[in-house]
């Protein structure tokens, strides 16, 4: 290619970085940042004929829980991976025309990050959804080792970098040091199941119905790794289970503290096993650089400052949490010779 035509062609490029969560879907456009982020959810209409996409992102998220017989709210994705091939599609596909104002001849390059260890079996459904999707080529790199980009870790040098994702289906934890991982383990506990024992809890406690929707408000909104005295409080709508009739109930950030405290346990226990599986040299650096948190975990109440109580690191939120996987990813598109590095099999 002639060189003066190179950067044309870089700025016509419409290459996308992809993060294809549970919880959120956000796409990262080359030159351009993060142009979109919906909810993971699609609404779906079942009759005789078939199945008919309704409603993506916002817009399904606002029917979950609200819908007639013959309407689904779907969420396609289940810890971190793809649980509905064809649902998962359809969101790609409406998601990357929406972003290329519904240009159907576009066929970016597209890098989706995946959490670590999933299998191959898993990471070929991701290739094969974005390709059914439009993509003309798809790299993947996984989720840790975005964040750890994204948040502007020294990644390629050689010196230890320790990241802790905490997504909606999965909290990734990982070590890296000169443009590989390390070490790195994947939890399928994350926001997710938080919002699920939120819901469990004060059915059980209350006998109040609540949905996820209200279930995810009480966690962003009183949520609480350490609360203190006087707890925050928070008035909340559901059905009586025993009177079957609407009921509404205030409750504590202590007792959310305690509705989550499993989820929470099970995230810092990742944390120290990763610092005890770590080689000397390494964990000389982790005391220096300190933890840095990433996803929509991160901005869960003092979880930083329960990591730092059980681990004695410095712990950073990154400036950014909820971006972070989509940004590295992006930076990634940016620097090919990295994605190279760092894309997975």
């Amino acid at each position: 290619m002639l060189p003066f035509l190179t950067p044309l062609f870089g700025w016509l490029s419409k290459d996308l970085a992809i993060d294809l969560g549970t919880a959120n879907t956000v796409l990262y456009v080359k030159g351009k940042g993060i142009v979109l982020r919906e909810p993971s959810v699609v609404a779906v209409r079942k009759d005789m004929r078939g199945s008919k996409v309704l409603a993506v992102g916002g817009e399904a998220k606002e029917m979950l829980g609200r819908t007639p017989g013959n309407i689904v709210a779907i969420r396609p994705m289940k810890d971190g991976v793809i649980a509905d091939f064809e649902v998962t599609e359809a969101m790609l596909r409406y998601f990357i025309n929406k972003v290329h104002n519904r240009r159907r001849l576009v066929h970016p390059r597209i890098i989706i990050s995946v959490p670590s260890g999933i299998t191959q079996v898993e990471k070929r459904a991701v290739r094969d959804t974005a390709e059914s999707a439009g993509a003309s080529e798809v790299y993947l790199i996984e989720e840790p080792m975005a964040a750890a980009i994204g948040a502007g870790l020294p990644i390629t040098e050689p010196m230890a970098s320790m990241v802790v994702d905490i997504g909606g289906g999965t909290t990734e934890v990982a070590i890296i040091s000169l443009a590989g991982i390390v070490y790195s383990k994947s939890v399928r506990v994350a926001g997710d199941k938080m919002d699920e024992a939120i819901l469990q809890y004060i059915k059980r406690k209350h006998n109040l119905a609540i949905g996820e929707r209200t279930a995810e408000e009480i966690k962003t909104t009183i949520g609480n790794v350490l609360p203190e005295e006087p707890y925050e409080t928070m008035d909340i709508k559901g059905r009586d289970l025993v009177a079957g009739i609407p009921k509404t109930i205030t409750i504590s950030s202590k007792e959310i503290q305690s509705a989550i405290a499993e989820q929470v346990d099970v995230i810092v226990d990742a944390v120290r096993v990763a610092l005890e599986s770590t080689p000397p040299e390494l964990s000389a650096d982790i005391v220096d650089q300190g933890i840095v948190l990433t996803g929509g975990g991160a901005l869960l109440k003092n979880i930083d400052q329960r990591l730092l109580n059980e681990t004695g690191m410095p712990i950073i939120v990154a400036d950014d949490p909820l971006s972070s996987v989509v940004l590295g990813s992006g930076r990634a598109l940016d620097q090919l010779d990295i994605l190279r590095e760092i894309a997975i099999d």
